[in-house]
């Protein structure tokens, strides 16, 4: 099923079959089922509908929210993070099942793709809203290289994407929300809502598996992420922090503030 979601093209038609993936997998755990986990060789990059065109980071339009053109480009960007972490999710379960973990695991992820999809459907309708849609602009081509850069290693993998990626979503987020709150459309502010609400529990999947990777490996979770993301993660995090989220979804501020490019002088 995992497969079969990064092999789709179509963007409406992958949030479509990985939300009927997620359906048919938890309904079978709700019913008390379990569904044989398997083996997959998933794709090293998912594919991907012919629009929007991507292109590098630096050769992205700079973005200006105080114009409705700003606010547009916004809202499309964050329409293809969401399709991008609809494949982060699945690619999670399909790449490492040679690596033994419960079935809580498949549980929490599939659950995160599911929710995923939802954003990338919401914010489809908000641009519909705003007269566009995705793949009307341009997108930043580089949302893969986190998954890439950590295809080889699940604690690598869970220290990048959820724990520093995801985590960074919890603290712009709320900004975004008294951007469209100011100037519409409402849409924007109930899908926004919504994805702030459930991506807490997705940063918080991370922190889970992260410190139950440690603690089976008798690791100190402190610092193992700090090696991992200095490893993988490009660059330094950036402040501020949206610390109470984070700290709702178990990331302490001494995980992450070690992390900050030291100021100048």
């Amino acid at each position: 099923m995992a497969v079969a979601v990064l092999n789709t093209a179509d963007a409406d038609e992958k949030t479509t079959l990985s939300r009927a993936c997620a359906a048919r997998w938890l309904a079978a755990r709700e019913a008390g089922q379990v569904l044989p986990v398997g083996q997959a060789s998933p794709p090293d990059h998912p594919a991907r509908p012919p629009r929007p065109e991507l292109k590098e980071p630096r050769a992205m339009p700079r973005r200006r929210p105080g114009s409705p053109a700003g606010r547009l480009a916004l809202i499309h960007a964050i329409a293809h993070i969401e399709l991008n972490a609809v494949d982060l999710h699945w690619d999670i379960i399909a790449r490492f099942t040679e690596q033994p973990m419960p079935m809580g695991f498949y549980d929490d992820w599939v659950k995160a793709a599911d929710e995923e999809a939802k954003h990338f459907s919401l914010l489809s309708g908000v641009l519909q809203e705003m007269g566009s849609h995705y793949g009307a602009l341009p997108a930043h081509s580089g949302m893969w290289r986190g998954a890439l850069d950590t295809r080889h290693d699940l604690m690598a993998r869970l220290a990048v994407v959820p724990m520093v990626l995801e985590a960074r979503g919890l603290d712009v987020t709320p900004a975004m929300v008294a951007l469209f709150g100011r100037h519409g459309p409402e849409a924007a502010v109930s899908a926004l809502e919504v994805i702030q609400a459930e991506e807490v529990g997705h940063v918080a999947y991370g922190s889970k598996w992260f410190h139950f990777l440690c603690g089976r490996n008798e690791l100190d979770p402190k610092e193992a992420f700090h090696a991992l993301v200095r490893r993988h993660f490009h660059g330094a995090l950036k402040p501020p922090f949206n610390e109470e989220k984070r700290a709702e979804a178990g990331l302490p501020p001494d995980f992450y503030w070690p992390l900050v490019a030291p100021t100048p002088g």
